[in-house]
């Protein structure tokens, strides 16, 4: 199947896949206000959608459709088929570490498939979650944590996945120990809509707010046990 987006203009310079592309970056500011984009959410350099297709089968004809579509684009977003009726799709260009205008138009297309498909989009659902540790001394612990997880260590030096189903762990550098706070935390990363629902909730179930002077760009929360973690957006950064 070949679809045409025409779910509105993309930035300047950009054509259909049958034509020249101009891959340039979008920022996640552009992402939300530009049309088309309303099953999609920025998240960690990438955008992301999910969708229900109403069965497995149905789910299964979809990733199958939409591999079809990448494949005719030359462009390939990783696809997650979960029971009972759940696709997740990720989008991001690599060589320009994180979402282009050759994105952009993809994700056009798949909400337009999906669309057409009879699936739904929930993409308030997406999150991605990390570990942090707090450390003095970043090169002095990373091989253990490589080595029990079995990870590799990126060009940032922060670990991943190799197989990229488990969370990517990254440290923290301190100038100076925190014996009196936990040194592991999550970083929660949520859709910019869903932030301050996600913040009143885990208030809401026993947690306190410990510092908000960098929202929107992350709050510090703690459960009653004083265990730490961030829930994330990409605005004010």
């Amino acid at each position: 199947m070949v679809v045409v987006s025409h779910a509105g203009r993309l930035p300047d310079g950009v054509v259909g896949h049958t034509g020249a592309m101009d891959r340039r970056t979008v920022t996640p500011a552009e992402i939300a206000e530009l049309p088309g984009l309303d099953d999609w959410r920025f998240v960690l350099a990438s955008i992301h959608t999910e969708l229900r297709a109403g069965s497995f089968a149905a789910a299964a004809a979809l990733v199958a459709e939409i591999a079809a579509l990448a494949d005719q684009a030359d462009h390939h977003p990783d696809i997650d088929l979960r029971y009972p009726d759940r696709v997740r799709v990720v989008l991001s260009t690599h060589s320009a570490g994180g979402v282009t205008t050759l994105d952009v138009e993809l994700a056009r297309q798949i909400s337009q498939l999906a669309s057409d498909a009879g699936a739904t989009a929930e993409p308030e659902r997406t999150q991605l979650t990390e570990i942090a540790i707090d450390t003095m001394d970043p090169d002095r612990i990373r091989p253990f944590w490589a080595a029990v997880l079995g990870y590799d260590v990126d060009a940032d030096g922060n670990l991943v996945d190799p197989l990229r189903l488990g969370p990517p762990l990254w440290f923290q550098q301190m100038d100076e120990p925190r014996p009196q706070r936990n040194r592991v935390h999550f970083d929660v990363s949520v859709p910019h809509d869903v932030a301050e629902a996600r913040l009143a909730a885990a208030i809401g179930a026993g947690g306190t707010l410990l510092d908000e002077s960098r929202a929107r760009a992350f709050w510090v929360l703690a459960d009653a046990e004083g265990n730490e973690a961030c829930i994330c957006t990409w605005q004010d950064r």
